[in-house]
């Protein structure tokens, strides 16, 4: 018997399980603390950006953000949400993937996983942590009994200080990498704050001791502590007395929120946090003059003027890139070395703050470095007979007004013979073993190329014949509805050389790119479908029925030589909720799949057959012959409806869900979806066209509907 059934109430109860399924998965931020027991991953937030733990004035979040360089991957930080400026981050050198989970266990440890190892812990095990709270100053604080305080991220920072937050001896802030892979760091040591280079041999480039800036409040005395209070960034002994104060900006307003950021340029910038403010840096900065900072231009070149121009010195300009060509100086080469003479009128970011070799002359200066291999460079000052050698060089400087400036010279390999025989029996002996390896290197070089040469031919397939290519050609080109068709040059342009992957799945990875008039696209590169003609003819032909989280209708395609691409439309995971749904119901009054290839041409794609049928007002030849409904029940055409307008090809047509649930209820008329001429028959008309020709013998049978092509237009038609 067959089973009675209100289509109304099929579709609430429907309705029902998305929103229970969709309430689930979301995700409540916590609001001030977490407590012992929480567990989370950006997947399980995705919904919040990643972000858990909110402050209780909401100003910040602790959470999820993806890297610069890799949407796939990311960081454990603190946030401020206004501007959206990250404070703190916990694993910056161990990056996660979306499914690893940041862990508060009951034994009192907070920490971060990546595959099962931990890559970022709070080290508390077994110390009475009672709850993680992140404080409306920007602190995230792990408190033990009483409130006292384990840990806090104010004692270990970043890149940024905050005010209010104490900087100590021994603290540091170290700035993101460079484009040369190069950080800052920024300590308190020696009773002065300075600023370093990450050389190999760290150089320092600045110290608030020699800042002409600053105000002197008490005479002596070494710095132990530093705070940005108010407007300045105050420097306090050890008693917490007042030694200096920079003040970095004229807004005097108490109550703002100041960050202190070491950038990747070398450079200390200020800014507001408040709601509302600017996300602009203030004028000032650290240090003053930018050719101070040691990449204000490339290594050996020489920085000057107030717009950072940057001059190759004469000693090198004949060499490529300005380089003096030493690539390892230490790397017990026999090959002897010169001195190139920069000129006597240069300065050196690093000279102020390092301690020199005193009592020198030039030419002992000019020994010490020749008879050490890491010295690539010295500085020689006259005056005071003071001698600098460095293992690494940044910019240079010109000098300052009240400087003469520094003897330079630079390390370079010579062009002369100097140290080696050129006579005498040690020559002649050398002589024919250099000619015996030199033609034994020739020939065996000489033999394996050959022989790659030979084997290559040998198994060479040949290319994809003339006749097969137009073929291909023909079929694409007269394919009815047929999308714009690009060359693998424009596509990989658009996706900067398929630089930014968006996911991978069974049939290739799919890339975000833009096209020259402004549009976004996601690029899928086919992959191990044998990239065949048939099955790239299945899937351009049915391509419209396909729809994914970022793939929504499709923009262009590229068969040229052995490269397959399709371009969709890019679109970030929107309403693919409501499609679901159209479809699931849709699947539910008919009793079979959306798409069937058993059927006939004219039912099997059961979307555009369900609305040629419920325009005709043949609900029975839709419905599942299972079920048994009232004939007076204008419930099942009204779901029909609804079904119909969740599936609609453009997105933008589609219903919320909240009057999907309105249409279903009665509460709101049902208009009529758009004709069954409009939703993609063109493409399924051709496509049924093509196989059939391929699926049809002589005598007109259907004689192999399993081969290659037809195959994968069906599980194209499916999910990814």
């Amino acid at each position: 018997m067959g089973t009675w059934v209100s289509f109304g109430s099929i579709g609430l109860v429907i309705t029902c399980i998305f929103v229970l399924f969709n309430t689930c998965f979301a995700s409540t931020r916590s609001i001030g603390q977490i407590v012992p027991g929480f567990k989370g991953s950006q997947m399980n937030y995705i919904d919040n950006n990643g972000l858990f733990l909110l402050s209780n004035d909401s100003n910040f979040a602790l959470g999820f953000t993806t890297t610069p360089q890799d949407v796939t991957l990311f960081l454990l930080v603190v946030v401020h949400m206004d501007s959206s400026r990250t404070i703190w981050t916990a694993n910056v050198n161990s990056v996660v993937q979306n499914s690893d989970n940041f862990v508060f266990d009951n034994n009192g440890n907070v920490y971060l996983q990546s595959g099962g190892r931990t890559v970022w812990s709070t080290g508390t095990t077994g110390k009475g942590a009672t709850a993680l709270e992140l404080q409306d100053s920007g602190n995230l604080v792990l408190l033990g009994s009483g409130r006292s305080i384990l840990w806090q991220s104010f004692s270990h920072p970043t890149d940024t200080l905050l005010s209010g937050q104490e900087f100590l001896d021994g603290m540091s802030l170290v700035s993101n990498p460079s484009l040369n892979n190069l950080s800052y760091r920024l300590t308190i040591e020696s009773g002065d704050m300075l600023l370093y280079v990450n050389f190999s041999t760290p150089q320092p480039y600045w110290s608030m001791g020699k800042e002409a800036r600053k105000t002197i409040n008490k005479v002596g005395g070494n710095v132990s502590t530093a705070s940005l209070v108010s407007n300045s960034w105050s420097f306090f002994d050890r008693s917490q007395g007042l030694l200096w104060q920079f003040i970095f900006s004229s807004n005097l307003d108490a109550n703002v929120t100041w960050a202190a950021v070491l950038g990747p340029d070398g450079l200390i910038s200020f800014y507001t946090l408040q709601s509302g403010g600017s996300n602009t840096a203030e004028p000032t900065k650290i240090p003053n003059d930018s050719c101070s900072t040691p990449e204000s231009c490339d290594s050996y070149y020489v920085c000057y003027g107030k717009d950072n121009k940057c001059q190759c010195p004469s000693a090198l300009s004949s060499r490529p890139n300005c380089s003096p060509g030493l690539v390892s100086p230490c790397n017990n080469s026999k090959d002897p070395m010169q001195l190139l003479d920069v000129g006597d009128k240069l300065d050196y970011f690093a000279l102020e703050y390092v301690t020199p070799f005193s009592n020198f002359n030039l030419s002992s200066c000019k020994n010490a470095c020749l008879k050490n291999c890491s010295c690539v460079v010295l500085f020689f000052e006259t005056s005071s007979r003071n001698c600098y050698l460095f293992d690494q060089i940044g910019s240079l400087q010109q000098p300052s007004q009240s400087s003469a400036g520094f003897v330079s010279y630079i390390k370079a390999p010579s062009n002369g013979n100097t140290g080696s025989k050129s006579s005498g029996d040690g020559g002649r002996k050398r002589f024919p073993i250099v000619v015996i390896i030199v033609v034994v290197t020739i020939l065996v070089i000489g033999g394996l190329l050959y022989g790659g040469f030979r084997y290559q031919k040998k198994n060479k397939k040949l290319p994809e014949s003339p006749k097969d290519m137009s073929e291909e050609d023909n079929f694409l080109e007269n394919l009815t509805g047929m999308p714009l068709r690009f060359s693998y040059r424009e596509l990989e342009e658009a996706t900067n050389s398929f630089a930014l992957k968006l996911g991978q799945g069974g049939f290739g990875s799919v890339y975000q790119g833009k096209l020259k008039d402004g549009s976004e696209i996601a690029v899928k590169q086919l992959e191990g479908i044998g990239q065949g003609k048939k099955e790239f003819r299945a899937e351009v032909s049915i391509i419209g029925s396909i729809h994914h989280t970022h793939l929504v209708r499709l923009r262009g395609f590229c068969a040229e030589g052995s490269h397959r691409l399709l371009a969709y439309e890019y679109m970030a995971n929107e309403k693919s909720d409501v499609y679901s749904y159209g479809m699931v119901l849709l699947e539910l009054i008919g009793g079979r799949k959306n798409f069937d290839p058993s059927e006939t041409s004219e039912k099997a794609h059961f979307p555009t057959y369900a609305l040629k049928m419920a325009e005709e007002r043949k609900l029975n030849e839709i419905l599942d012959p299972n079920i048994k409904i009232d004939k007076e029940d204008e419930s099942v055409f009204t779901a029909i409806q609804v079904a119909l307008w969740c599936i609609q090809e453009d997105m933008y047509m589609r219903p919320s869900m909240s009057r999907v649930v309105q249409m279903l209820e009665g509460i709101c008329a049902v208009p009529q979806p758009p004709t069954s001429s409009q939703m993609g028959s063109r493409l399924y008309s051709s496509f049924f066209k093509s196989i059939s020709e391929e699926c049809t013998t002589s005598s007109g049978t259907v004689s192999d509907c399993n081969n290659s092509a037809y195959l994968s237009a069906v599980r194209l038609s499916g999910p990814r």
